[in-house]
């Protein structure tokens, strides 16, 4: 087994590789009668697609998908969606220098040493161009969860970039989608650009740091040991290549917050429970509050760079290695779509699995609740 599949309730298999004829993605568990066309699942694909600007890989593919089966007449059927998107821009040539060699930093060495066999062109399913299809299985769950929960929004945006940082003070979720780079800053855009201008042109690469804010989810997802809902997402983040870490709410910060601090206190309000603050990311014991959930993770610099490092290849000789052809200096930035992508599978797996065990069946708080 290579473990190719994801989710419980809903879920998907992705499939292909990236200098490969076409890859794609099937998607069980989905609800019939969801509207569901090529044309909307597109515009999710567009946002990741590559070539779209300086900032990105110059490889030209238009990525455009195709529904097989599980669709008629613009609804879904309650049966698996094929999904597939066929590789236009191969340029396998470029790799030709490294098949017998091992990129520091990348998978190469481990998908030798485990299989004995690697598909080099591109790095084959170590590649990110396999998140095209996850992508395209997100733009399904974000059609489901439409039908479902249209209150339901999922918002992804850098927050950092190298030494580039978000001013939280200028947080704009409405300026994401009007930059290249993902970033709810307008003014910042421009700096930016700058800084991984330089990074370019240095033969360098840079990571970067990514959040996901999902709004209007409602309480009760989740369980309380093996199918939290933290744990879900974050491993549903540390899947996406190059991610290093994954944080939950404060994350990583709470370890310097003391007890008063930390706690997200709570008042009565006229429509339930209202918390003064989200220090927990909208999650408790490992269950949604209906708090917007907040999702951070960092992503580390590609290791497809012209500057050379050291290495060796499967002879076991030692080498200078350089990786020629079309790659992202950022691959953070791409990363934003499918951080989104793989949020939205997540929260219709975990409301599918709801329904199953309570049917949405909530504990009450108020005064006709006093014990």
């Amino acid at each position: 087994m290579s473990y190719n599949t994801f989710g419980r309730e809903f879920r998907f298999t992705t499939w292909g590789e990236s200098h490969g004829p076409a890859l794609g993605a099937t998607v069980d568990g989905v609800p019939p009668g969801v509207p569901l066309t090529e044309e909307y699942i597109q515009r999710f694909m567009d946002r990741r697609r590559p070539g779209t600007s300086k900032h990105t890989t110059q490889r030209r593919e238009p990525d455009q998908v195709r529904i097989l089966s599980g669709v008629f007449e613009g609804v879904t059927t309650g049966t698996a969606i094929q999904l597939m998107i066929e590789n236009t821009d191969q340029r396998s040539k470029d790799y030709g220098d490294i098949a017998t060699s091992f990129r520091p930093g990348h998978a190469d060495i481990t998908y030798h040493l485990k299989y004995g066999v690697r598909d080099y062109r591109g790095g084959g399913r170590s590649s990110a161009r396999e998140t095209a299809a996850r992508v395209a299985a997100g733009a399904v769950a974000q059609a489901v969860l439409g039908a479902l929960v249209p209150d339901l929004r999922i918002t992804g945006y850098m927050v950092q970039m190298g030494a580039m940082h978000l001013d939280r003070d200028r947080l704009d979720l409405g300026a994401v989608n009007d930059n290249p780079f993902f970033l709810p800053d307008a003014g910042a855009v421009q700096a930016w650009s700058d800084y991984l201008d330089g990074i370019r042109k240095d033969q360098n690469s840079v990571g970067a740091a990514i959040e996901v804010c999902v709004q209007g989810c409602p309480p009760g997802l989740g369980a309380p040991v093996y199918a939290k809902l933290d744990t879900d997402l974050a491993a549903a983040m540390m899947s996406i290549n190059a991610v290093k870490a994954v944080e939950i709410g404060e994350g990583m910060a709470s370890a310097a917050l003391t007890g008063v601090a930390n706690a997200d206190e709570i008042r009565m309000g006229p429509d339930g429970p209202e918390f003064l603050s989200n220090h927990a990311g909208g999650i408790l014991g490992g269950i949604s509050t209906g708090q917007d959930i907040v999702v951070r993770f960092a992503i580390k610099p590609t290791s497809s760079i012209t500057t050379p490092r050291r290495s060796i290849n499967a002879r076991g000789e030692e080498i200078d290695v350089i990786t020629k052809g079309r790659h992202d200096p950022c691959v953070g930035i791409r990363a934003v779509p499918v951080a989104e992508a793989m949020a939205a599978c997540v929260i219709l797996d975990h409301l599918l699995m709801d329904r199953a065990q309570t049917g949405g069946v909530r504990g009450r708080i108020g005064p006709d609740q006093a014990g």
